[in-house]
């Protein structure tokens, strides 16, 4: 757990969500590392693995990672990652 700037059950809360999509992005070979939760809650997130240079990465954070992660911690508005991958 990486993120330094928000209280450690907070923390924990999303690091169980991620828990949830964890074995779907390990079985392709990737996962998420927690970088900070701005101000505006919005979840900054680093994408490891192949995850990081998949050209579907973007869907993936979208679609999986930023669903279980609102559902579980509504507090958080929205899911980013740092270095993600443009579809071109």
């Amino acid at each position: 757990m990486a993120a330094t700037n928000v209280d450690t059950d907070f923390l924990l809360r999303i690091e169980n969500a991620l828990d949830q999509i964890r074995p779907y992005l390990e079985a392709d070979g990737g996962n998420v590392k927690v970088l900070e939760v701005t101000d505006d809650m919005v979840l900054k997130l680093e994408l490891l693995g192949a995850c990081g240079s998949c050209p579907m990465s973007t869907m993936t954070l979208k679609a999986g990672v930023e669903q279980s992660v609102l559902k579980a911690v509504p507090e958080i508005r929205s899911v980013e990652a740092v270095n993600v991958v443009p579809i071109p």
